[in-house]
């Protein structure tokens, strides 16, 4: 295993401990709003700060952007992007879809992913040029080459400020473009089960860069596409993410580009 990935995935399994201890007893979680519908518990803040650690500890120079901390400039071309509890909502209520994300980007572009979730004790791992895997076997993206065929993922509108009325009309397209519409609340987690072939596609606008960096690469060393709705490569910078197999990928995005913020 590449020693940055390694690095990665023991700050992963530290980040899950954190989780899953604090999993068996919700009832005694501290929940606050960031704003309307995004919550933040002090297990995402704890497990945001073991992986930080573990990274700084091996790369003290790096630079590190995190959902709960925010960005620090390291003085380097590497910078690690943290998703410490991707599904707040999810884990909140005991529903058990929620991961670890984090990705190592140098000078931009993505070389090393680990998507963990604890739940299900999947450890999703890539490195650039060298494959994706799942507990340590090789996966690869779905056969099916017909969107109609397809099991497609994506996200919903959650914020005050969403378009949701644009949305819903992309939901009914989309719903009757595909064999069925899952939303099951982890944006990092969808792609990883995109590169593992258990959906055909993905899609959601108004996401983070930390929700999309490992995940992307997952599917691409999968063997998949990922892209912004029009197919472009800036979807981590534009906060919007088509991803699947390349078939099904070439046939969502003329439906997508419409509905593109580019």
């Amino acid at each position: 295993m590449h020693a940055m990935l390694a690095v990665a995935v023991n700050a992963a399994i530290s980040a899950a401990q954190i989780i899953h201890r604090a999993s068996g007893d919700l009832n005694q979680l501290t929940v606050s709003k960031k704003q309307h519908n995004d919550f933040v518990t002090e297990v995402d803040k704890a497990s945001e700060a073991a992986i930080i650690e573990t990274v700084r500890a091996a790369f003290p120079d790096h630079a590190i952007l995190a959902e709960e901390s925010g960005c620090t400039d390291g003085r380097s071309d590497f910078q690690w992007i943290i998703d410490p509890l991707d599904g707040t909502t999810n884990f909140i209520h005991g529903f058990p879809y929620y991961c670890v994300s984090i990705a190592l980007a140098y000078q931009g572009e993505v070389t090393q992913a680990v998507v963990y979730d604890p739940s299900a004790n999947e450890l999703f791992t890539a490195t650039r040029g060298g494959g994706a895997f799942l507990n340590e076997r090789p996966i690869r993206v779905g056969a099916r080459d017909c969107l109609a065929d397809g099991l497609i993922g994506t996200g919903f509108p959650f914020r005050a400020t969403d378009d949701v009325e644009t949305y819903a009309r992309l939901f009914v397209e989309m719903s009757r473009a595909c064999a069925g519409l899952r939303r099951p609340g982890a944006c990092a987690l969808d792609l990883a089960n995109v590169a593992a072939g258990r959906l055909d596609g993905f899609f959601e606008q108004g996401v983070n860069a930390w929700d999309m960096a490992a995940g992307s690469l997952l599917v691409t060393e999968a063997g998949g596409r990922v892209g912004d709705y029009t197919g472009g490569a800036d979807f981590l910078r534009l906060g919007e993410i088509v991803a699947g197999s390349p078939a099904v990928y070439g046939q969502m995005v003329p439906r997508l580009a419409g509905y593109s913020r580019v």
